[in-house]
């Protein structure tokens, strides 16, 4: 039985960097993972997403060519063409997680992981041809992330598919119809809207997207029907059935039809196999591994990571969390999970937010005070012919500190690196107006809308003031 300090189970973004830092910390490191190097992120999610996202942002701003004097002619989309190019990108990056762990030493096991015991793992090879092989780790780090939910009353049909499903497919539907108005469900639904697709949303809730304030929720809602999609929201999805090839489904009183039906209801948590209970951990009533501020279970030497701890569900705080899991089990504590996490989401607009929402505030009591500033004021986006969309910072009653900052509109989903950063560091408002920002660029945003916490922004007419 071979023996080493760290086993990571899962290569997901969470734990193939844990696994990494605890080889770069000296600990002799195992990796396990039942399908692909790099999860599904990099797989069936983040990474093949983005890919179709970019592709189709490109093919629907030729239409707009001509206004700046570009002639385009006109354009087709090769969709198995659109699809061979996301393939590549996922070879490219899993090949380069397999070469990053090999580099640093890591082993590589391919199979399904279950406790036998707090420090022995059963590996059972993905090839049924080989042994199932057990190892023993003096730490265990558990990061096997999370899921999509297909709801029981759904019939079974290959045009009625979750994310992972819909991003295999290898033709675009005439009509698509996705149930689930969160950010996966709408950033979908744009990237076909942009290539053709008639598109219909149905969410349950009152609107879409209800994790962000409503003036960032109305300015997505008006950047998706601007592309033809259809938004149902305050009704249930039912009655669904297969009609020959097409999917037929009640909404309200409504009838709606479509050759494919996504299914974007949110993500459970992955922990089937695992056993668990042999190594003295249970999951909570939800389905979710609890663990610390650190990643540590109930279970001394077990550490959970990501979306399988039930807390925030994105890759890059899954990648937060492995960091920091790592560095506790080899006893060189890093901190305790980072507070500050940004959430982008790669709609038409983009939408990024980081810290507290105006509703979060508003539903604890807390006064804040706010600066918007919109990107029409901004030269270089006048220049780029992108002028929808605004930032906003929120900072406490005295508009000194900031505690949070949304953004929606072009490079929304970068741009918040920097508020990120400043909410981290307890920045105030005048310190981030007074940073002399580089113009001409989307960045001055944040400048501008500093600035405007106290009715000071140069690029906007001045606030009405009150009677």
């Amino acid at each position: 039985m071979e023996t080493f300090d760290i086993a990571v189970i899962g290569a997901g973004p969470g734990g193939y960097p844990a696994a990494i830092r605890a080889a770069q910390l000296g600990a002799k490191t195992a990796i396990i993972e039942r399908e692909q190097l790099g999860g599904t992120c990099l797989n069936w999610g983040c990474i093949p997403t983005k890919t179709l996202v970019a592709a189709a942002g490109v093919f629907a701003s030729l239409p707009d060519a001509e206004k700046i004097g570009v002639k385009a002619g006109k354009a087709t989309v090769d969709f198995s063409a659109m699809m061979a190019h996301k393939g590549k990108v996922v070879t490219q990056l899993k090949d380069g997680v397999g070469q990053l762990l090999k580099a640093n030493g890591v082993t590589v096991f391919t199979g399904t992981a279950s406790f036998e015991s707090r420090n022995k793992i059963r590996i059972a090879r993905t090839d049924a041809q080989s042994k199932p092989t057990t190892i023993s780790a003096a730490k265990t780090i558990i990061a096997t992330g999370s899921t999509s939910i297909m709801p029981s009353f759904l019939p079974k049909s290959k045009a009625i598919v979750e994310s992972r499903g819909f991003l295999e497919m290898d033709k675009l539907p005439g009509e698509l119809i996705v149930l689930g108005g969160g950010y996966i469900g709408c950033e979908l639904a744009c990237m076909a809207a942009q290539l053709g697709v008639k598109v219909t949303v149905v969410e349950l809730l009152e609107d879409i997207l209800l994790l962000l304030d409503r003036d960032l929720r109305a300015e997505v809602r008006a950047g998706m029907e601007k592309l033809g999609i259809k938004i149902m929201t305050g009704k249930a999805m039912s009655g669904v059935e297969m009609k020959g090839s097409k999917v037929n489904c009640k909404v309200g009183d409504e009838t709606v039809s479509g050759d494919c039906l996504l299914v974007s209801v949110g993500r459970r948590p992955v922990t089937d196999g695992l056993e668990l209970d042999k190594a003295g951990l249970k999951t909570n009533d939800k389905g979710f591994i609890e663990v610390d501020e650190c990643g540590r279970t109930a279970a001394a030497s077990i550490y959970a990571i990501g979306d399988v701890t039930g807390r925030i569900q994105l890759a890059h705080a899954a990648t937060s969390h492995g960091l920091i899991a790592a560095g506790d089990a080899c006893g060189r504590p890093a901190g305790k999970f980072e507070r500050i996490t940004p959430a982008v989401i790669f709609t038409t607009p983009e939408v990024a937010t980081v810290g507290i929402t105006e509703q979060e505030a508003a539903a604890a009591g807390q006064t804040v005070k706010t600066g918007k500033f919109t990107f029409r004021g901004l030269g270089r986006a006048v220049a780029a012919g992108h002028t929808e969309g605004f930032a906003k910072w929120i900072a406490d009653e005295n508009g000194e500190r900031l505690l949070g900052a949304a953004i929606v509109g072009a490079h929304a989903t970068d741009l918040i690196a920097e508020a990120g950063l400043a909410i981290r560091n307890e920045l105030t408002v005048n310190e981030i107006g007074r940073t002399i920002h580089a113009h001409p660029t989307f960045a001055e945003v944040w400048m501008e809308a500093a600035h405007a916490v106290h009715g000071e922004a140069i690029h906007a007419a001045p606030r009405k003031k009150k009677a």
